[in-house]
């Protein structure tokens, strides 16, 4: 089974801590966060290229995944007031490569009696909840009310709402029954609504969770309206005592491609106790029979984080989950990029906060198991296709660091590369490093160890948070002596790709603009790098390096 192992962050802290760190973090109310310095007012250049970001204001989890008509649609938890979270409502962004997006109005806002949180939209095609005239397909949204003193439920309570649009997405209805779903008694944790159409029964399915008590239920429904329960999914002795458990996800896969072989995917966001510190997106792959979620390959109680699957394992990946209706078929996630250790503290202004790059899913058997690959996008490959590239057949290093040529310098940027370790001790690459080179995300392979780790120790601002976690480390055999890497480089972020698509790792970094230097270096030995592939993609910010 493979590893990973944080040593930064394997620790073990008490759950009344855990639990309160993280309370204080999604239900203290704006004020106490600390504002940006005024030094701080325009961070233009930690803005990203590739990933969606609002104009300003905070965002966090996506919500809302959805496509309809040509359109891929992105809502997302939004404080439309402040630069720090606070008064929940639904901002929107639409895109039709996935790259591309246009800020959208506010689509639900909250209010005096009702904060807006997490949820789904789904496309009524068939009208089953009679919510449009005849005909018609209205966009139907299932999500979180949290409930505030005036609204006839005891403050702080969560429970399932719905909304619809006529007009595809732009404005949105509550419905006047809200809430459709409660438990009883009302709980403060009952929140994040995944709702899909579950074809073999011909019925819809919502996936929600009690978070504090670490259980996903599911319901169905005939009319996304009236929800009769099914099942809860749970662990036994689950080892995350005081952590939550949030954003589920339920979708099937081919394994191996093999339509004939359908398995189930479930994705269960966790925070904090992710595998690399804080919040991070874990999954399970199992059966599912219309009423229960059976997982395969279950860890042992009080297992490690680095015996769970995780859809990333670096620090800024959280709360993921998949587009309704995605052309095909297909399995696209997104996820937050940031992490509730220091999200608060993210040093972006007059925004804060930024989607990770949309991926596809697929499933494969690895090592006897069946375990998620990920992709960027098809539409990211045609980007980095019409991207200026320059490339570098081959280069050996011997323990040294060699920057490379003026002509690979860039801030966004696509770099595709085959790493020799040969005699090396440790070998990589350095992204966004600075002339002097004292700033640089190091990216590099350890052949004693075999860990791949990124490294963002001295990787620009840092300092900013006690809880920015410096390396994260994912154990990753060579395959015949080499390793095949994809390094998404943009403003403020890093996203390395590896063992074909088995492992990603997503870190925020901080640069400054000028840190725009690539190298390549060896440590006690000799390495050689071949079909290296850097490739130009969109700056805002500057052409000074273009060619």
């Amino acid at each position: 089974m493979r590893d990973s192992r944080h040593p930064f962050l394997r620790r073990r802290l008490l759950p009344s801590l855990l639990c309160a760190a993280l309370m204080a973090s999604i239900t203290e109310s704006a004020a106490s966060y600390p504002l940006p310095a005024a030094s701080d007012s325009d961070t233009s250049q930690w803005r990203s290229a590739l990933h969606y970001t609002p104009q300003r204001n905070w965002m966090n989890d996506p919500n809302g995944l959805v496509y309809d008509k040509g359109i891929y649609h992105l809502f997302y938890q939004y404080n439309p007031n402040a630069n720090v979270w606070g008064d929940m409502s639904w901002g929107h962004a639409t895109s039709r490569d996935l790259l591309h997006w246009t800020e959208q109005p506010v689509a639900m806002r909250a209010n005096q009696t009702e904060e807006i949180f997490s949820g789904s939209i789904v496309v009524d095609t068939h009208n089953t909840a009679g919510l449009g005239p005849a005909n018609s397909s209205p966009l139907v949204a299932l999500y979180t009310s949290v409930y505030k003193a005036g609204s006839g439920h005891p403050p702080g309570t969560q429970a399932q709402s719905l909304a619809y649009s006529l007009d595809d997405g732009q404005t949105w209805q509550k419905y006047s029954r809200n809430p459709v779903l409660t438990l009883n008694p009302e709980s403060n944790n009952f929140r994040d609504p995944k709702v899909s159409w579950y074809e073999p029964g011909g019925y819809w399915l919502m996936t929600t969770v009690v978070a504090d008590a670490h259980v996903v239920k599911m319901y169905r429904s005939d009319n996304l309206i009236d929800w009769t329960f099914l099942s809860d999914f749970t662990l036994p002795d689950i080892p995350h005592q005081g952590s939550l458990w949030e954003m589920p996800d339920l979708f099937p896969l081919p394994l191996d491609g093999d339509s004939r072989n359908q398995k189930w995917v479930m994705i269960v966001n966790v925070n904090p106790w992710s595998i690399a510190g804080g919040s991070g997106a874990m999954y399970f792959v199992g059966g599912f029979d219309g009423k229960t979620f059976t997982p395969e390959h279950v860890p042992t109680a009080g297992s490690d984080p680095s015996r769970y699957q995780w859809l990333d394992h670096g620090a800024d990946y959280y709360a993921a989950g998949t587009f309704a209706s995605a052309p095909g078929g297909k399995a696209i996630t997104i996820g937050w990029m940031s992490n509730w250790d220091y999200a608060a503290r993210i040093p972006t202004a007059p925004w804060k906060g930024a989607m990770a790059l949309p991926r596809m899913l697929s499933l494969k058997t690895v090592d006897g198991m069946p375990r998620l690959t990920f992709e960027p996008v098809q539409q990211y490959a045609s980007l980095v296709r019409e991207g200026a590239t320059t490339r570098i057949k081959e280069r050996t290093v011997s323990s040294s660091t060699q920057e490379l040529a003026p002509s690979t310098r860039g801030t966004v940027q696509n770099i595709d590369l085959t790493i020799t370790p040969r005699s090396a001790q440790r070998t990589g690459l350095i992204v966004r490093g600075s002339a002097n080179g004292a700033v640089g995300t190091r990216i590099f392979y350890d052949t004693g160890t075999q860990t791949l780790t990124v490294d963002r120790s001295s990787s620009g601002k840092t300092g900013f948070s006690d809880a920015f976690s410096k390396q994260h480390i994912v154990n990753l055999p060579l395959e015949n002596g080499k390793l095949r890497l994809t390094v998404v480089v943009d403003m403020n972020s890093v996203e390395v790709f590896a063992g074909g698509g088995e492992i990603v790792v997503t870190d925020l970094i901080f640069p400054a603009l000028d840190d725009d230097r690539l190298s390549l270096f060896a440590d006690n030995g000799t390495a050689t790098f071949s079909d290296i592939s850097i490739t130009d993609l969109p700056d805002p910010h500057s052409t000074r390096h273009a060619r």
